[in-house]
């Protein structure tokens, strides 16, 4: 069966509720769910899968991705050189400070070796990366059309092999018996399936939820207040809170997330990759009090940009300026909105409504540290700064080319990394058993790869491989589930 319509749906649903809808339930509608519900399906399994988001926001996080994180050994089509299985390791395990499982760091890595050939046999197609990108053409494969349109390959693909769809239907509780999977419930509705793939994503939405995590800063502030979600709107964490306090066993920090940097007007929901602001590492951060708090050129940005949400996070009013002069345009992909624009620093400061002389004052001591060298921004180049605190340790030109420019930042939030733990099956568990019937897949269970940090593209590569461990496995539980009942009868 196809997707049905909201008229078909609405019926359906004030229907009396189905004793056994599927072989397999798969509850989400973003990346890891859709792997999941073709896996299965293509396993041979019947499958239904439930969309909170209606039609036109289906996808969850994943219509804001553009890229896979993948590890090869040596070229391949639109991936450069090698990315040995070693390097993409010490890559997570440097951002997550090694907070990471590393068997299952290990099971993602090497599966985003061999899952392009699939993700294009349901329609996903790649492209070489765009100027501005070109530096994680060795280690990251990009999506034609971007992540709405992997996301739309995979619903077409899934309709045309008879996965059942239900959008505008969130699933608020789960049905057990002891650690084996029964029902969800949407409301009054009840889905009873003989397996099932909890796919519904983390809880950066849920701002409640998000001001407990990060609770009351010395300053009496509310970090969380100023927080704007990077990602989906839909991403409540209802079906996460539910199943902690049912007793799965639960993973990682809830005040750790993919926090990044974005522009302060960026939207509070949905605003995606085109909000980053990714010029920090060709010229200076500086808080609302006109000062530095963290070495701009530390590493590669693809390896770092998500390091600094939570940095501004931590700085008063959770703000920060992002701030270059002329000779950095052209050199970074620029945002959705244009920067603030000055032919002078101490205009700059009065267009931003920083404190004039400290900004000057902070521009003209980091410019006379600057120790420039070969300027290159594809390598860790050797122009640095000396006797500075924080340092910046490469890419530092002086800022002295007007005219001057000025991003505001924000914490954006593009998802969270408590979840539920996991082994290499998928299995949720319940006081240290598996689960034989109930998986998860995603940002659901990402805490068990990424305990804080991140690194681009490795959040894809997580829901894609769990996403298909979790669909295999499902259909594999249904099968025996059937054999078993047909064996008693």
């Amino acid at each position: 069966m196809a997707e049905v319509s909201n008229a078909t749906q609405s019926a359906t649903q004030s229907a009396t509720p189905a004793d056994s809808v599927a072989d397999v339930l798969v509850i989400g509608g973003g990346n890891a769910a859709l792997c999941a519900a073709l896996m299965a399906r293509e396993a041979g399994a019947s499958v239904l899968l439930l969309e909170s988001a209606p039609r036109e926001w289906r996808g969850g996080n994943s219509q804001h991705t553009r890229n896979l994180r993948c590890m090869h050994d040596a070229p391949q089509d639109v991936l450069v050189d090698a990315y040995p299985e070693e390097e993409y390791w010490q890559d997570l395990l440097k951002v997550t400070g090694g907070i990471t499982n590393e068997p299952l760091a290990r099971l993602v890595i090497r599966a985003s070796s061999t899952c392009r050939p699939w993700m294009r046999k349901h329609g996903v197609h790649f492209q070489p990366p765009l100027s501005g990108a070109l530096h994680v053409a060795r280690t990251n494969a990009f999506f034609m059309g971007g992540g709405k349109a992997l996301v739309n390959a995979y619903y077409r693909s899934a309709e045309a092999l008879g996965v059942q769809i239900r959008y505008e239907t969130p699933v608020d509780r789960i049905e057990m018996d002891g650690t084996r999977f029964v029902a969800a419930y949407s409301g009054a509705q009840r889905f009873a399936a003989r397996a099932c793939v909890l796919a519904a994503g983390g809880f950066e939405s849920n701002r409640a939820w998000l001001r407990e995590a990060w609770g009351q800063n010395e300053r009496g502030e509310w970090p969380a207040d100023n927080f704007l979600i990077r990602g989906t709107r839909f991403n409540e964490g209802v079906l996460l809170k539910h199943m902690i306090e049912a007793g799965a066993d639960a993973i990682g920090d809830p005040s750790q997330s993919h926090c990044v940097a974005i522009d302060a007007r960026a939207p509070l929901y949905d605003g995606g990759i085109c909000t980053r602001i990714d010029c920090v590492s060709l010229g200076v951060v500086v808080n609302r009090d006109a000062e530095r708090f963290y070495d701009e050129g530390e590493d590669f940005w693809p390896k770092r940009y998500a390091i600094w949400g939570r940095l501004v996070a931590q700085q008063p009013d959770q703000i920060g300026y992002s701030i270059i002069d002329s000779k950095a345009v052209g050199r970074f992909m620029p945002p959705v909105f244009p920067g603030v624009q000055a032919n002078t620093l101490p205009e700059l400061a009065r267009q931003l409504g920083l404190p004039e002389a400290r900004f000057v004052e902070t521009v003209q001591r980091y410019n006379a540290a600057c120790r420039v060298g070969t300027f290159d921004h594809t390598t860790l180049d050797d122009c640095h700064t000396e006797h500075l605190q924080p340092p910046k340790t490469h890419w530092a030109l002086p800022l002295d080319a007007p005219p001057f420019f000025g991003y505001a930042l924000r914490p954006g939030i593009t998802f969270t990394y408590l979840g539920l733990k996991v082994n290499a099956h998928a299995q949720v568990h319940f006081g240290g058993e598996p689960s034989a019937n109930l998986y998860v897949a995603g940002e659901m269970m990402a805490g068990n790869v990424l305990g804080k940090g991140y690194t681009a593209g490795v959040g894809m590569s997580i829901g894609t491989a769990f996403g298909r461990i979790a669909g295999t496995q499902a259909a594999r539980a249904a099968f025996e589930s059937k054999g078993a009942a047909r064996a008693a009868a």
